[in-house]
């Protein structure tokens, strides 16, 4: 079985993720990854490597990290500490003082126990399948051993949040000033430098789920968890809620009255305004198949291409560069903005989308109203075979329900990558059609 998912390596901290793996996990990411073109002229030329690390504040992430820092610094690698900081920050220091790559301990919007190792090459970027699986080859074979003074340094990266927020503060088209916000921070990565960015760019804020204590990330809180962040914006008046998950690389959205505003709607809102001003490259956005139809409907009516990968943030980002598009992301929140992130960063999201109504003068419900949202319905069909998608009644099946619904929905059959189930997804004009049809299909994956 892959050590690598399709983030990173993930499990239960001190179960299957435990301190000796993260230890020879860092000592063959020094040998892959010290092999380089750039990073061999810096040895030949007698530097050493250097590494980013951070974490969220998951209390495994104490003892990963420090498993880590060991297994980077026993292989001549120096490491600087950034301490806790979210995802995308961890991929900013990296490209920002030009290390060698960085290593980011969570398991994002996984509950506490699970903890995971996310490896960002030089500039801040996830690393390729080629390259991930080399890793995992390497932890089989010798490791880098230099003795004396030929060992890595840890040392704290003293002024990592700053760079962050300035950095994030420098990306603004809007300050936003008279905006009030509450942003939920999910127990998470976020606490202490969101509530922050969004004070120092004008903004009101009031602030819930900032308290980590190690084991509450992700409890009840965050971008899974909207209804108490829509209950505090209605209780306090706010013009917007702004939710992250564990490690920040998330955001959702809920307006003055507490409805949900989605990834997509995100994305639907900042793709009209960077075209309107002229940063949208290539007048085009970058989506995957889950991704609602109103959106591909929303945008062509702006003259906006939609172009669809995969489900996964990384694929999302691999057509964006290919393409050298600046806006991608999912519905679950990941939206990346290649201008200023090379991952999605959901404290840079929430702070444009909040630039966007300073900027216009409009409540994010009115800006939310360039897209009108399809019902939408996924039924996950269990213990059946991925192939069940491509049998000729499911086929058939499909293609009928597609022609009965013609431009008012559309269907999508999704194998697991992991697992013997197919995924069957219908959107419809109503809520009832789209339950209806979804289960009639699920009926027909089921045999």
């Amino acid at each position: 079985m892959a050590l690598f998912g399709t983030d990173g390596v993930r499990g239960l901290a001190n179960g299957t993720l435990t301190a000796e793996l993260a230890l020879t996990l860092a000592q063959a990411t020094a040998v892959v990854l010290g092999q380089g073109r750039i990073a061999t002229a810096r040895k030949a030329a007698g530097k050493r490597l250097t590494a980013v690390i951070a974490r969220d504040p998951r209390i495994s992430g104490q003892f990963l990290s420090a498993a880590v820092e060991a297994g980077l610094a026993s292989s001549g690698v120096d490491v600087l500490d950034a301490g806790t900081l979210p995802t995308p920050a961890a991929a900013f220091l990296i490209g920002d003082i030009d290390a060698d790559f960085g290593v980011m301990i969570s398991a994002s919007h996984n509950p506490a126990p699970d903890n995971g190792i996310k490896i960002f090459a030089r500039g801040g970027v996830k690393l390729p399948d080629v390259v991930e699986q080399r890793i995992e080859e390497a932890m089989a074979g010798p490791k880098l051993q230099p003795t004396g003074g030929d060992v890595g340094r840890v040392t704290r990266f003293s002024d990592a949040e700053d760079r962050y927020v300035m950095h994030l503060l420098a990306s603004l088209p809007h300050r936003l000033d008279g905006l009030h916000v509450v942003v939920d921070c999910a127990h998470g990565a976020a606490s202490g430098v969101s509530p922050e960015t969004f004070r120092n760019a004008g903004a009101k804020v009031t602030v819930i789920g900032a308290d980590p204590d190690g084991i509450n990330i992700n409890d009840g809180v965050g971008s899974t968890h909207l209804s108490l962040l829509a209950a505090e914006v209605v209780r306090t008046g706010a013009d917007l809620g702004i939710a992250h998950d564990g490690d920040a690389d998330r955001c959702l959205a809920v307006d003055a009255s507490g409805a949900v505003i989605d990834g997509d709607q995100i994305m639907a809102i900042l793709a009209v305004s960077m075209k309107q001003r002229g940063v949208l490259r290539g007048d085009t956005l970058v989506a995957t198949v889950m991704s609602n139809l109103g959106l591909h409907r929303a945008m062509a009516e702006h003259g906006i291409t939609v172009e669809t990968t995969a489900v996964g943030d990384r694929y999302v980002l691999e057509r964006m560069n290919e393409g050298g598009f600046s806006l991608g992301g999912e519905q679950s929140g990941h939206v990346i903005m290649s201008r200023f992130a090379t991952t999605g960063d959901g404290v840079l999201t929430g702070l444009h989308l909040a630039a966007e109504m300073a900027r216009t003068g409009r409540s994010l419900a009115s800006l939310a109203s360039v897209m009108t949202v399809f019902p939408q319905v996924l039924v996950n069909v269990r213990g059946v075979e991925r192939t069940r998608a491509t049998d000729p009644d499911v086929v058939d099946a499909v293609s009928l329900a597609s022609e009965a619904l013609g431009d008012s929905g559309r269907v999508l059959l999704r194998p697991s990558g992991t697992e013997p189930m197919v995924r069957v997804m219908v959107e419809a004009a109503s809520p009832e059609d789209a339950q209806r049809i979804a289960d009639e299909l699920a009926d027909v994956v089921r045999g």
